[in-house]
């Protein structure tokens, strides 16, 4: 008996001293380890720069664009910005088809090409310095300046109808006039004044400030306020006997068909190449 008491007691002894060592390891692990401080983010103006010069290439709705940009660090996360480009201008009633056998592109009603000339100026903010390393700078921003468009005749409008000239031949709708190529009519091009502006989010890569990578998504916009027309602003009553089009009805007017466009805009992917001095 007193053999089994003394095993009893000392069984318990052990495990308390395993139950301790359990509580105390469990408590040790609940313990936060100690906070690390981050070192200051690296900025334009503690590396020793103070401007950036840069190429843009621009990838929108309205095709491709390419232009260039000048910034000044104003701040440790603050720069304001100075850029222009050239882009195309396309109306929103605009359809592409391609012909089956030869390859070309068609552009229904369309009467001429345009081209913008942004020139804007604006600031650029970096956000969440602190949490995202200094490999990945991401900034917000915005841009607003006076734009202005180019545009020429996109067909031989020969007659002056503000349409292309179509007649009847053998039931059959044929041609009369022709679609220029991208280097003909730019003697009876015009120009016009509006604004742009654009908004977006973006990122520079790569730990080195001297050489400036950048991507950037936004939103792209020009306004003229008298508008441009790029489709065809009138159109045809029909085809008489002959089948030569009817151009004006008994009063000796036109028959509307598209509006001059005053607003045009699109998303917008923007890669950008520069260096800082």
């Amino acid at each position: 008996m007193k053999k089994n008491k003394r095993s009893h007691c000392i069984g318990a002894v052990l495990l308390l001293f395993v139950l301790g060592i359990t509580v105390n390891t469990a408590q040790a692990q609940l313990e936060e380890p100690d906070v690390i401080e981050k070192s200051e983010p690296k900025t334009p103006l503690s590396e020793g720069y103070h401007n950036d010069i840069g190429f843009d290439v621009v990838l929108n709705n309205f095709g491709f664009g390419i232009g260039g940009h000048y910034s000044r660090v104003l701040g440790d996360y603050t720069e304001l910005t100075f850029q222009t480009a050239i882009t195309g201008i396309r109306d929103v009633s605009e359809q592409n088809f391609q012909n089956f056998f030869t390859g070309n592109q068609i552009i229904p009603n369309r009467y001429k090409r345009a081209f913008g000339f942004p020139f804007l100026l604006g600031m650029e903010q970096r956000i969440f310095a602190r949490q995202i390393e200094d490999s990945f700078r991401l900034f917000v921003g915005g841009a607003v300046g006076p734009a202005m468009a180019f545009t020429y005749p996109y067909i031989n409008d020969a007659d002056g109808s503000g349409f292309r000239t179509y007649v009847v031949r053998s039931g059959f709708l044929r041609p009369t006039e022709r679609v220029n190529d991208f280097f003909t009519g730019w003697s009876e091009g015009e120009s016009h004044w509006g604004y742009s502006g654009e908004l977006k989010i973006g990122a520079d890569i790569g730990s080195s400030f001297g050489t400036r990578t950048t991507v950037e998504f936004g939103y792209f916009f020009y306004y003229f306020s008298e508008g441009l027309q790029l489709m065809e602003p009138y159109r045809p009553y029909g085809y008489d006997e002959n089948g030569n089009p009817v151009i004006f009805n008994a009063e000796g007017e036109q028959r509307p068909h598209f509006d001059a466009q005053k607003y045009f805009g699109t998303p917008q992917i923007k890669f950008t190449f520069g260096s800082m001095w």
